[in-house]
């Protein structure tokens, strides 16, 4: 029998043993959707304190509870380690690092590398490589790759290698790991075989796509697509407001159009681990071969000005009270990249915050969700949402709405109202 067959009977049988590197946002619920599947889980992740806490049953990430954990941990299914030595005891490795941004709008593949060379001081023969970290097309091939191989053993025969992206939206009550359709991608035909052979226990819906770039660059194009669409919502927001007309009101009655189009809804800007970062992955790969993609490029720059259009407008409505930036005391609702979660990563929330408080506001915010969070150095509280502390804000600002947040009392008790999210009801 074939290494290939051996793993696929492996998965049958539920004997793979799964390990999980990166136990956050995607890891994390990937980890536990597959004990859930019967599958043995060892999770890794430098963080000692995230480990500690897993193994004593306390999940870090909003969208696995503690009973969630507690499901997969029982009879001893799901276990975390600091140990990067260990790596060698897993039949299959699902690599879930982080993949950010230089500061230069560059991909840095650090925790990529760094796991690749974990992976290969203990790879043996029998055991597949998932890549699961959004990165440029030819990640896998020309950065896992070359690495593994160096070992002596072949991909495809000894060892597999595949790309499956991940697909997790913080917060969706509808879609999660096991019901969101799973690309993968293969170095080999047998490769891919063996990844969705793998992932299948877990996973409704698998799609095989020819090689690991094809994959790779599926996660590119979907973050993309909505990254220009939203670039193009937010310039007409800013059309709209220069023509006195009602941009949602605009967007509403287009979306009664059953064919042609579909709905997208300005805002602030760009949050979030995804929208804000992959479009970048692929304008650098592109620059490398002397392409300037120009869509991409476009859309960053409208959807990076949008805080600063925002500010602008707290100005205006400021001044026509006779009242300037400086010395007013602004309170943002929101600081969470997107509805009902605690995530605050890339959110635009930051950059207004940080823009008021350049041109002289005070600046408080109210975030059910984010009850503190620390950007440059500084740590910032959010205060309870009552009528007092609206109604001694010189400015409401609505950057993310929540459902939890009565928006009826604020427009009650707000002096003015910024919202960017057309949360205010319409009617006291």
């Amino acid at each position: 029998m074939s290494i290939a067959q051996e793993l696929i009977g492996k998965a049958e049988r539920r004997e793979a043993l799964f390990g999980i590197v990166g136990l956050g946002y995607v890891g994390l619920p990937l980890a536990v959707e597959l004990a859930a599947a019967g599958y043995p889980i060892l999770g890794f992740d430098i963080n000692e304190a995230v480990v500690d806490g897993l193994n004593d049953g306390h999940s870090h990430v909003k969208d696995v509870t503690d009973a969630q954990l507690g499901a997969a941990m029982s009879g001893g299914r799901f276990s975390a380690t600091t140990d990067m030595g260990r790596m060698g005891e897993p039949d299959v490795i699902s690599i879930c690092v982080p993949t950010p941004l230089s500061k230069f709008k560059d991909p840095d593949v650090s925790y990529i590398v760094a796991a690749t060379e974990a992976v290969k001081r203990t790879l043996r023969r029998g055991q597949a490589i998932i890549l699961e970290s959004t990165t440029y097309p030819g990640t896998t091939r020309e950065i896992l790759l070359p690495a593994l191989e160096s070992t002596g053993l072949q991909v495809g025969e000894d060892f597999f290698l595949a790309f499956s992206p991940e697909r997790v939206d913080p917060g969706n009550p509808d879609y999660g790991t096991r019901n969101t359709p799973k690309v993968v991608g293969g170095i080999t035909p047998d490769c891919r075989r063996v990844a969705v052979a793998l992932y299948e226990p877990a996973i409704d819906t698998l799609v095989g796509v020819s090689t690991t770039e094809a994959a790779e660059l599926v996660k590119l194009l979907e973050n993309t697509f909505r990254s220009v669409n939203i670039g193009l919502v937010n310039e007409m927001a800013i059309v709209c407001d220069k023509l006195g007309v009602d941009v949602w009101e605009v967007i509403e009655a287009a979306a009664t159009k059953p064919f042609g189009f579909m709905k997208f809804l300005p805002g602030p800007g760009l949050g979030g681990h995804c929208i804000p970062i992959d479009p970048h992955y692929l304008a650098w790969k592109m620059r490398g071969l002397n392409y300037k993609t120009r869509f991409i490029d476009l859309a960053g720059e409208l959807n990076t000005e949008m805080p600063l259009f925002w500010v602008r407008k707290v100005a205006e409505v400021l001044n026509s009270k006779g009242k300037a930036v400086r010395g007013a005391s602004v309170l943002v609702l929101g600081v969470a990249y997107k509805r009902d979660i605690d995530d605050i990563r890339e959110s635009p929330a930051l950059d207004i915050i940080r823009l008021l408080e350049g041109q002289g506001a005070r600046v408080s915010y109210a975030d059910p969700h984010v009850p503190c969070f620390r950007e440059d150095g500084r740590e910032f509280r959010s205060v309870p949402l009552t009528p007092d502390t609206v109604s001694s804000a010189d400015c409401v600002m609505v950057v993310t709405d929540h459902t939890s947040v009565d928006y009826r009392m604020i427009k009650r008790n707000a002096k003015l109202v910024v919202d960017t999210r057309n949360a205010m009801p319409k009617e006291a």
